[in-house]
């Protein structure tokens, strides 16, 4: 059988394995958990990825269902209060609302910083954070075939409208392109645009073909679909259809690259999958793989080797390995910076160069995209050594910077500037800070680091 069928709060109970395997105070604890954090999964991946023998500690099953210490005690107490209390659907919604509100919705500055005002009015459905990249959300692209506990994009799938980013105007978003000519990069995201039907994608993407923008030299499509939905590619309606309008984008000379999100090896293990790979590379779409690091899912080197070397042999380009942000249930999902560094090194030693394009762990934060590029120690004081990957200055980029070591740390907020320096530089950019020079201290003497140490 390939047709959809989601799962959610409303039918999960009926379904075969929820009913055998969990007890009533489990469903009922997904029940509250799924009032605040959005919850929804589908019969591919019950049937498929989820091994029910032990369910409890199975990464996709972690990835997919909710359990109680995604949320904060007192969060938890008060929707279980209300829900054995018989509140009402709009009570419940206020509830709901409050706590939202209380898990930093939306960080790193999304709404405030990131969405650009043009023609006079605020694109809410844009984000344009980095010179080169510009995010865009088609309205009828945010949802998903399922939702991942973790995900940081959770506020867009609550209902709350003033925590949404979303639009349908692409000749709007064309204009603003036009006026940015340093955008060489257009990334879709949500959401998963491939949750559209391919008649409405194609008129998203038609268009900025039919625009011919000199500056346009990529269409990044953010999808999970390759793995929660492989269908989508081989057996759904107009799947053949969304592969010619990959074809056409790919001859039109624009590049196209699909952003997959894989969080676990188990996710590339059927058939099904690997034919969706198969059939969206012969296209001559690039596949890019990326996914946060996570306690209790993947926060083992031999994991993420395994899933680097197995997308390295599907034809994919490992992109990404990213901290868990700082949102929803980071405190459930969190693993330190200096965990999180020696995992990404153990596992790199692992794999071949083809899979040593994974750049990480990165956190994409406020300022931009923040690289832990390992713990050293210079005049005797172990700091840890980052740069950023992407930043909202571009002249930020690829300059190295310490940071106080501190084993506890799990976001860039945690840390405090190394040595006698007030603050970062990218708090304080002042002229003496301004100019991309040689990597040297602000102060009378240099700092002498053997850099070799780093990653060792």
């Amino acid at each position: 059988m390939h047709s959809y069928k989601a799962i959610t709060l409303r039918n999960f109970t009926s379904i075969p394995q929820i009913a055998l395997n969990l007890s009533e105070r489990e469903k009922f604890e997904i029940m509250v958990v799924g009032h605040v954090l959005p919850f929804k999964t589908n019969r591919y991946i019950i049937e498929n990825l989820i091994d029910w023998n032990q369910f409890r500690n199975d990464p996709i099953y972690v990835l997919n269902f909710p359990r109680k210490e995604l949320l904060l005690d007192q969060h938890f107490e008060e929707m279980a209060q209300a829900l054995t209390s018989g509140a009402g659907k709009a009570e419940l919604r206020l509830v709901a609302s409050k706590i939202r509100r209380e898990l930093n919705p939306n960080p790193a500055g999304q709404m405030e910083k990131n969405v650009p005002q043009f023609e006079e009015e605020k694109l809410t459905g844009i984000q344009h954070k980095y010179r080169e990249t510009m995010l865009f959300f088609p309205s009828q692209g945010q949802t998903c075939h399922a939702f991942c506990t973790f995900c940081f994009r959770w506020p867009q799938f609550t209902g709350i409208k003033d925590l949404k980013f979303g639009m349908k105007d692409i000749q709007r978003a064309i204009r603003y392109l036009s006026a940015n000519p340093d955008v060489t990069d257009i990334l879709f995201t949500g959401g998963d645009p491939l949750i559209m039907r391919t008649k409405i994608l194609s008129q998203y993407l038609n268009a900025l073909i039919a625009a011919d923008l000199p500056g346009l030299q990529s269409i990044r499509l953010g999808s999970k679909a390759l793995s929660y939905w492989p269908h989508r590619f081989v057996h759904d309606e107009d799947a053949d259809e969304l592969l010619h309008l990959m074809e056409k984008v790919v001859k039109s000379g624009i590049n196209l690259a699909l952003m997959a999100h894989i969080n676990h090896p188990r996710e590339l293990q059927t058939d099904i999958v690997q034919e969706a790979f198969r059939r969206v590379i012969g296209t001559g779409t690039v596949i890019r793989t990326q996914s946060p690091i996570m306690r209790n899912i993947n926060d083992d080197s031999a994991t993420w080797a395994e899933l680097w070397q197995k997308q390295v042999q599907l034809g994919c380009i490992p992109y990404y390995m990213f901290i868990a942000r700082d949102t929803g249930a980071q405190h459930y999902f969190a693993v330190t910076l200096a965990r999180s560094w020696e995992i990404y090194k153990e596992a790199i030693q692992r794999v071949s160069g083809l899979a040593r394009t994974a750049r990480g762990p990165s956190m994409s934060a406020d300022p931009g995209k923040v690289q832990v590029l390992g713990v050293t120690k210079v005049h005797g004081e172990k700091v840890f050594v980052l740069q950023f990957l992407q930043g909202r200055k571009a002249k930020w980029v690829h300059r190295p910077f310490f940071a106080k070591f501190d084993p506890a740390a799990i976001w860039l907020d945690d840390l405090s500037p190394a040595f006698d320096d007030k603050t970062f530089f990218f708090k304080n950019d002042h002229p003496l800070t301004q100019t991309n020079v040689p990597l040297e201290v602000n102060r009378s003497s240099s700092v002498d680091i053997d850099l070799s140490t780093i990653y060792h």
